[in-house]
């Protein structure tokens, strides 16, 4: 059974979001899906016991000599791993390069790569063009097309290419391997002067920006499981001495840190930061006086440690940029995977459960995360006041040209109606309460369908909470359903493009689909994987 939506007059995010009826499921059980909670499980004597099962921790490791060169090809037993300080048993190991993309294919799109090569590990390039300065920028680009121009005209790794200014966030190259997509996304881009960071201010702004990229890239794409390699081209944090700013200021921005290891460990993003302002005489000339104060790379510690806490690394002070660059992605396809569930039982979310891996030649070095956090779920959506996260987080997806993966869904237009579409949620990203006495199992999305003008400004928007109920099947354990919704758009000749996001409540996961508008049914449909 499908539920209609019909578009109203375009209102907020906040004032819009509301519950509507639950409806039951009608697809076939298929492949089952992980249950949210924990489920008791019952005995014979009639007693319940309960099974929790602890998280499997996956960890990418970079293998260096003395000389900083990738060393590859070591077994599983050459690797030992301890998680505050206990030793931990290896259940899964791959070999550096495992999940390569095949010979024979080509990718060209974040749908391609889920589909052809889901394990695959992949390159996400990002211009920091909200703290680099002007003419460090010009450099910055200059050394990355000076490395894009040396690798093959076939990349070996699927690689996007993103720019980050205060007032937007493209994606100027989805996941290509096609070099030359890549330069010319690249010659195409045209940088605005930074003037809020020439004229030393925006701190709060600059700072936010970098939280917010961060995050939005992880919730992107987080559902593609093979590993991803971030190289961040700029400065990453705006210069500023903590000791000058309010006493909280440098707590605050401390817990953010924390929260972007969480959530970049989450999406298996190793973090690499490239300064682009090379060799410096006096580091305080360029970006204040406090950068020489603290540390030389962006006025501050925390952009370094969160690389390094992801298991990146962090560059500066050098001028061959180029060269750094191409370390970090040659890295990006040169990592182990290896896997544990934690002996340790400790669940305090501000305990921090250090990582350390050591091999058995003491001349090699292991690069990877310092550690980890223990997450809590995903707060409960209130309708009625959603929380400032919630809304960051959808609105991000739905104002971002950046497909997200995290929930599987495919958009398809209506034949007869130019103006509806069908949206289909993979079971397989949905998560089903327990049924209690007096309630069925349930699954909650959040559903955002806009539409946008061909200079991309929005037009209108639903916001809907849907909460759908699974009739006839177990109170407890593992079920498949899948997910129909049918949305009617109001007829608007100027709306040229319309975007949808879905993100399921328990999950935090957000999924996207775009279609364009006033064009043959036929070639509107869009599948996101």
């Amino acid at each position: 059974m499908k539920r209609k939506f019909v578009t109203t007059a375009a209102a907020s995010l906040l004032a819009t979001l509301c519950s509507v009826t639950a409806w039951p499921q009608g697809a076939q059980p298929a492949q089952p899906a992980p249950s949210a909670g924990i489920e008791p499980q019952r005995s014979t004597d009639g007693s319940y016991t309960l099974h929790r099962s602890a998280r499997l921790v996956v960890l990418d490791v970079v293998v260096t000599d003395r000389n900083d060169k990738i060393v590859t090809g070591l077994p599983k037993s050459a690797f030992h791993v301890t998680e505050l300080d206990q030793p931990q048993t290896l259940l899964n190991f791959e070999e550096a390069g495992a999940h390569a993309v095949p010979s024979t294919a080509s990718i060209h799109s974040t749908a391609e790569l889920d589909r052809v090569a889901p394990q695959a590990p992949v390159n996400i390039l990002l211009l920091d063009e909200f703290n680099t300065r002007f003419e460090d920028m010009a450099f910055a680009r200059y050394s990355l097309k000076k490395i894009l121009q040396k690798q093959p005209d076939k990349l070996t790794t699927p690689t996007m290419l993103i720019a980050v200014s205060l007032n937007n966030f493209t994606v100027l190259q989805d996941y290509t391997q096609d070099k030359q997509a890549l330069l010319t996304a690249l010659d195409h881009h045209l940088v605005a002067f930074p003037w809020q960071l020439h004229s030393g201010g925006w701190i709060a702004e600059r700072f936010a920006t970098a939280f917010a990229t961060l995050t939005r890239v992880a919730q992107a794409v987080i559902g593609h499981p093979g590993h991803k390699n971030m190289v961040w081209i700029g400065r990453g944090f705006p210069a500023y001495n903590f000791v000058n700013g309010p006493v909280d200021t440098e707590n605050r921005v401390n817990n953010a840190v924390q929260q972007c290891v969480n959530e970049l460990r989450d999406a298996r993003i190793t973090l690499y930061t490239v300064d682009p302002a090379g060799l410096s005489v006096d580091p305080g000339a360029g970006y204040g006086p406090d950068a020489a104060f603290n540390d030389p790379f962006g006025g501050n510690y925390q952009f370094t440690k969160l690389a390094v806490a992801t298991g990146g690394r962090s560059f500066y002070g050098r001028n061959d940029v180029d060269t750094v660059i191409g370390d970090g992605i040659r890295d990006g396809g040169s990592f182990y995977s290896l896997a544990y569930r934690p002996t340790t039982t400790t669940t305090d979310p501000k305990k921090f459960r250090r990582i350390k891996v050591t091999l058995d030649d003491p001349n090699l070095k292991a690069i990877t995360r310092e550690g980890y956090y223990v997450e809590l779920p995903p707060a409960r959506v209130n309708p009625v006041n959603p929380s400032r996260r919630l809304a960051f987080e959808v609105l991000s997806a739905d104002s971002s040209n950046m497909v997200y993966d995290g929930v599987p869904i495919t958009l398809t237009p209506d034949a007869q109606n130019p103006d509806a579409f069908n949206i289909f949620v993979d079971g397989n990203g949905l998560i089903w309460s327990n049924a209690t006495d007096t309630e069925p199992r349930r699954a909650e999305v959040v559903v955002i369908a806009s539409t946008f003008d061909k200079k991309n400004k929005e037009l209108k928007r639903i916001s809907r909470i849907v909460r759908v109920a699974a009739q006839d099947v177990p109170p407890v354990g593992q079920i498949h359903h899948n997910l129909d919704l049918h949305f009617i758009l109001d007829h608007d000749p100027k709306a040229v493009r319309a975007r949808f996001v879905v993100r399921v409540s328990a999950t935090g996961r957000i999924g996207t689909a775009d279609a364009k508008l006033n064009q043959p049914a036929q070639a509107q449909s869009k599948t996101a994987n």
